[in-house]
């Protein structure tokens, strides 16, 4: 997984599609706006891994 973030797995980073690019959906304050760009939020409080097999394993 190298070059890869935290960020490539959470389920609030989605892509845009009108600015064609990745974007984080959590409305971030202006420090942790600053800390995601320059790639060195590799602790964020807001991370939720992106499982899309949850709700299918629950009904098994």
């Amino acid at each position: 997984m190298k070059g890869k973030s935290h960020c490539d797995c959470c389920v609030y980073y989605v892509y845009d599609e009108e600015y064609n690019c990745y974007d984080c959906q959590v409305d971030l304050d202006e420090d942790e706006m600053m800390r995601f760009l320059s790639r060195s939020y590799d602790n964020c409080p807001y991370f939720r891994f992106n499982d899309e097999y949850k709700t299918a394993r629950k009904q098994m």
